[in-house]
């Protein structure tokens, strides 16, 4: 293995996961299980692989789902510290919180920014490679944007630099962000410590407007799963599953009993669910603690217990 391209990451967990509700009433979005695991143990999983184990994650949303999930990062073969942010900072003031963190006992003021909440397998040495020949502030990992009723674009030049963003269904051709960065510390180190900001849509283009090519554009053909919509969570399951030899579906949290006489179809099912007889699932994502009730059906739904114990069920 190649040394690491990067001392140190953050891996950005601290979003309410708006999009992602019902689910994440339960859970932060970056603990909620992907075939199974975590997904912020996935993220760090992968850049261990790489040979990244420094990490710092940010927490504001349901922190304790992802202590719990991660804790220290020892049995991933990581370091993990904690950036705690009250309120929640956004996609640059949570860095500007991290610098610290980021900083702390190394020469370098260059680190990774990694997404909580997508899949991809970017290489990561040419990514630095290109940010460091560049000398670019900030360099986005980007693919093509073959999703533009879905996605906002990142827009370049013909020298890599990134010109503008695009917001979804825009007709213009762009690249798609996958979550993934290299970043100077000075990008951020100007921003006020504590006070929410954002990236895209305040903090990158006055870097731009300062100085020609302080943000860049990596384009690779790396892959890509997103983890924003229960739909997507859904998905993105049963693609890893298939892809182990699972054809049966994803697998189950922990203490999950499921009747006999029950039927659970492509479905992923969290800890301590309980699925009674006669009941029926078919591709729906059971959050922890539901039990589904004898006879009851449920097709491609997002199904929640609620405070008072009542579930909250929405369609995928």
């Amino acid at each position: 293995m190649n040394p690491a391209s990067f001392s140190r990451a953050l891996v950005l967990s601290a979003g309410l996961g708006t999009r992602l509700r019902p689910l994440t009433l339960v859970r932060a979005k970056a603990a909620v299980p992907v075939d199974g695991e975590p997904l912020v143990r996935r993220v760090i999983a992968w850049l261990v692989s790489r040979g990244l184990t420094d990490l710092v994650l940010n927490l504001h949303h349901r922190p304790d789902s992802i202590t719990r999930a991660v804790g220290d990062g020892a049995d991933l073969g990581a370091r993990v510290r904690y950036s705690w942010e009250c309120p929640v900072l956004g996609s640059a003031g949570g860095p500007r919180r991290a610098l610290p963190l980021l900083l702390d006992g190394l020469s370098t003021r260059t680190f990774l920014l990694v997404n909580g909440d997508t899949l991809t397998d970017v290489d990561l040495d040419a990514l630095a490679e290109l940010h460091r020949r560049s000398g670019a502030l900030v360099t986005l990992a980007l693919i093509p944007n073959d999703w533009p009723d879905k996605y906002g674009g990142v827009l370049l030049d013909d020298e890599g630099r990134v010109t503008g963003f695009t917001r979804r269904g825009s007709s213009t051709p762009s690249f798609h962000f996958i979550g993934v960065q290299a970043a100077q510390a000075d990008a951020f180190a100007l921003l006020s410590d504590a006070v929410p900001a954002e990236s895209v849509n305040e903090l990158y283009p006055r870097l731009m407007a300062e100085r020609c090519g302080a943000v860049m554009g990596f384009v690779s053909r790396a892959s890509f799963q997103d983890i924003g919509t229960p739909a997507d969570l859904l998905r993105t399951s049963l693609e890893l599953a298939t892809e182990a030899g699972r054809p049966d579906g994803p697998r189950r949290g922990r203490d999950v009993h499921v009747h006999d006489s029950a039927r659970v179809e492509r479905s992923v099912l969290w800890d301590d669910v309980v699925v009674e007889a006669g009941a029926r699932l078919v591709e729906c994502v059971v959050a922890d603690g539901v039990t589904i009730p004898a006879g009851a059906e449920f097709t491609r739904r997002a199904i929640v217990r609620g405070d008072d114990g009542d579930l909250l069920v929405a369609p995928l």
